[in-house]
């Protein structure tokens, strides 16, 4: 029996971005919601979750986000904005939005979402749209109060930074939360 490994593809985000976000979460932290956040040392880009895979497919996926960066340059993207997912109404994720070379980063995950879909990984069938987790809304929420915490952080902007190299990660969840183990990457060029 092979082992299976929890994975996702995603980008890195440099120290002083998360730093950003690290006081934009302890910001939010004020309002005491029922959050679950995410350690700001495990936020990043996820351009796709692949979920359990066989240990003997890493080179294989591996060998996929090398094809993938081919032909592409660095992005230049800043955190900007919050927001939740699927809706005010009914918050379960908390993310920071992304803004700059948006049109790249969209056609970059495209290809990567081609390139997987002939190893046998299915398409995406929402259309991408990139986001920084911050946290998960575990319980109802005062949506009212919520708003106000969303308006007044909405102003919320780091200074650019560069997206150069795409990352496959195993995760292991943990009691203490998610660890994030790099298996391969590849940079932009």
């Amino acid at each position: 029996m092979s082992k299976t490994i929890r994975t996702f593809i995603a980008i890195e985000i440099p120290g002083n971005i998360i730093s950003k976000i690290r006081e934009l979460q302890e910001g939010i932290k004020k309002y005491s919601f029922k959050i679950r956040w995410v350690r700001p040392e495990n936020i990043h880009l996820t351009l796709k979750f692949l979920g359990d895979i066989e240990a003997v497919n890493i080179d294989e996926i591996a060998e996929a986000i090398s094809k993938t960066v081919t032909g592409y340059t660095s992005i230049s993207l800043k955190a900007k904005g919050i927001g939740v997912f699927p809706g005010i109404k009914r918050p379960r994720v908390l993310w920071v939005g992304l803004t700059g070379q948006s049109e790249s980063l969209v056609r970059l995950q495209k290809t990567l979402d081609e390139n997987l879909q002939t190893l046998g990984f299915p398409g995406e069938k929402r259309p991408f749209r990139g986001h920084l987790t911050m946290g998960r809304i575990k319980a109802n929420i005062d949506v009212k109060k919520f708003g106000d915490a969303l308006m007044a952080f909405r102003s919320f902007e780091t200074e650019t930074f560069t997206a150069g190299q795409l990352v496959l990660y195993k995760s292991e969840l943990k009691p203490s939360g998610a660890v994030y183990t790099k298996l391969a990457d590849a940079s932009l060029g």
